[in-house]
């Protein structure tokens, strides 16, 4: 069954940290009653003050929110409000596209997984567009599609747009992007009525107050994401990375305590397991990465030696192809050994670090090299550590870095 209503203002809503109808309505300053006619499926169009106080709290403009203008359609065409100027892509042709053959959905997907497992590889430089051009195929396609097909491709543009947010994010460090970003991956799973995908999503909007310290919001999007996860059916992976998320969360907001909890209730989770199969997307969780979670939850902790027991496991148990994890492990390997006093076994993860990010970029990775750079700032005289500084602003690293 396809969600009804106004779906585009209801995940913008959902987004911007307003989980009721009611909390949207005394951030405008209206009834609520007004919000739910806004979210119904014939949305009136709003009166001028109205207007401008929607555009400024949800970021967006009336048609990317489910608005129709009074006398017709808009003059240019948009779905799910996605144009050059919102999240980079491309403007939607201004002549129709031809009704699509019966393989569509197909076809669209294959793309979408090829571009899901290139993501462990691929340069976020490269990457990234060719996700950006099959989001904007995606918005392109979808109004001449229908029923069940419909719903697949809309699926699958919620996962390429939740993939360029995951590149936004992780990889390009651009927040304010990832943001706009996902908030359309939302929309788009909301149209396709995926409850998991949506709470994936969600879970990822999280991260990005958590990095700021404002603990509030990021809890709030996580109660989202649980509430989404429950209208399932989610599987034990999909619960326990959720449980992952929100204590990487707790500790980038210095509640290391309530993390450990959420880190050992994760691994009941997966020791229980479950009778519901992950989605497919579902691919950069697993309980060596659960692992990686709890290291370093008991770095930030203080727990150095347990810390540094459960990410030498880790270190062993990774898959070679995994070399972004292998760069964040490396990372909080040498943050350990920064921390204990150990200057040399610290600059020896960290160069091991620098020398899987110059095989492939990823700024996460970098910025745990440069926390630990920092940690080492009592030991910069120490014949390592300048060693460590040759290879931290070599060439190809700092040119890299700048590129990106």
């Amino acid at each position: 069954m396809v969600a009804s209503g106004n779906i585009r203002l209801r995940s913008a809503r959902i987004a911007a940290g307003y989980p009721s109808q009611q909390e949207l309505a005394d951030a405008l300053g209206v009834g609520v009653r007004q919000v739910r006619r806004w979210e119904s499926a014939t949305p009136p169009w709003p009166h001028p003050e109205q207007a401008q106080a929607l555009i400024r709290v949800l970021g967006q403009d009336l048609e990317a929110l489910g608005f129709t203008p009074p006398g017709g359609a808009p003059a240019r065409r948009t779905v799910l409000g996605v144009t050059a100027t919102t999240v980079g892509l491309a403007a939607m042709p201004s002549q129709a596209v031809a009704v699509q053959p019966a393989t569509a959905a197909d076809d669209y997907e294959a793309v979408t997984r090829s571009h899901r497992r290139l993501y462990w590889s691929a340069a976020p430089a490269t990457l990234h567009p060719a996700a950006v051009a099959h989001a904007t195929l995606g918005c392109a396609l979808l109004p001449e599609t229908h029923g069940q097909t419909r719903a697949r491709v809309a699926a699958a543009l919620a996962e390429t747009m939740l993939l360029a947010g995951r590149i936004e994010f992780f990889d390009m460090r651009e927040h304010d992007r990832a943001t706009h970003t996902l908030l359309r991956a939302l929309q788009a799973a909301g149209e396709a009525d995926d409850a998991l995908l949506g709470a994936a999503i969600l879970a990822h909007t999280a991260f990005i107050p958590a990095w700021t310290g404002e603990r509030d919001a990021a809890v709030e999007r996580m109660t989202a994401a649980r509430t989404y996860a429950r209208r399932g059916p989610a599987s034990a992976e999909l619960l326990a990375w959720l449980d992952a998320v929100e204590a990487e969360c707790e500790t980038r907001c210095g509640h290391t305590r309530t993390a450990l909890h959420l880190i050992g209730h994760a691994e009941d989770v997966l020791a229980r397991g479950g009778e519901h199969p992950s989605p497919e997307w579902l691919d950069w969780f697993s309980p060596v990465r659960l692992a990686a979670f709890k290291g370093n939850v008991q770095l930030k902790a203080g727990h150095l030696p347990q810390a540094r027991t459960t990410l030498l496991e880790v270190f062993d148990a990774l898959d070679p192809n995994e070399e972004k994890q292998t760069t964040v492990v490396l990372g909080d390997l040498a943050a350990v050994e920064a921390a204990a006093g150990e200057p040399e076994a610290a600059c020896g993860y960290a160069v091991r670090a620098l020398e899987q990010l110059e095989r492939t970029w990823y700024a996460t990775g970098m910025e745990r090299v440069r926390d630990v750079r920092r940690a080492l700032v009592p030991h910069q005289h120490e014949r390592c550590v300048r060693e460590l500084d040759d290879r931290l602003y070599g060439w190809s690293t700092t040119v890299s870095a700048l590129a990106r």
